[in-house]
Formats: structure tokens, sequence, C-alpha cells
């Protein structure tokens, strides 16, 4: 299994009607910058294993460039992060990790945060 350790197109969620869906029966998950709302589905619905989006709230970042670049820093951890950490899944799985902090984060800070919030994650599901 040599695959690409990529973040494609059809690895981002975006998706309206499944990110409202994630909203209304999702779970949630705290560490502190960084919120991660997952939804786990039957893999014969969807066939695309796993789906990410990152968000940053306008609210604490007016710029939308502060924004973006957060959410590059964020996609770019859960890029490296993502195989280790969920390629055990036979279900469809469908995440949005949300940025909480009120400072622009640096990227070791943001990677570490990540790998602790996907850990996070696949402890909690496995029990």
């Amino acid at each position: 299994m040599n695959k690409k350790n990529t973040l494609g197109k059809k690895e981002r969620l975006k998706s309206k009607k499944l990110i409202g869906k994630l909203f209304e029966e999702g779970k949630s998950i705290k560490k502190y910058p960084f919120r991660l709302i997952y939804l786990i589905q039957d893999k014969n619905s969807f066939k695309i294993k796993t789906q990410a989006s990152f968000s940053v709230p306008k609210r604490n970042f007016k710029k939308a460039v502060d924004r973006n670049r957060i959410k590059r820093l964020i996609k770019e951890a859960y890029r490296l992060e993502q195989r280790k950490i969920l390629q055990d899944y036979n279900l469809s799985l469908f995440i949005m990790i949300t940025y909480l902090g009120k400072k622009e984060p640096i990227f070791s800070e943001v990677k570490e945060n990540i790998k602790e919030l996907l850990t996070l994650f696949k402890e909690t599901e496995t029990h």
C-alpha cells in the first residue's frame, strides 16, 4: 500500500448537505486550540473513505489572509498525520477541524496539536 501522502480533491469535505449533517449528528472532541467534529457513516452509502474540512472563525481573525494561512497550516499538519491515525477505518469518516485560538499559531505547534487531536479521536472511537 504505497499510497501518496496527499490531500486530494476527493478527500476534501465540500458538500453543504454533508457539512449540515456533520453539525446535526456529529460528535465533537476538543483539544485546545482545536475542535474536531466527526461523523462516521456506513461505507456502502459513500464511495469515499475520509473527507476533511478546515475552518477558522472570522470573529477571531478579521483578515481573510490570516484565516487562509492558518487553514493552510492545519491542512498540511492533517495531511502529514492522517495516514498514521486514520488508516484503520473501514467506514466513511467526515471530519471538520476548527481553530479556536485567538493568536496566529506556528506550524510546529499546529502539527503537534493536530497529532494529539487525531490520536485522541482514535482512542475515543476504539473504546
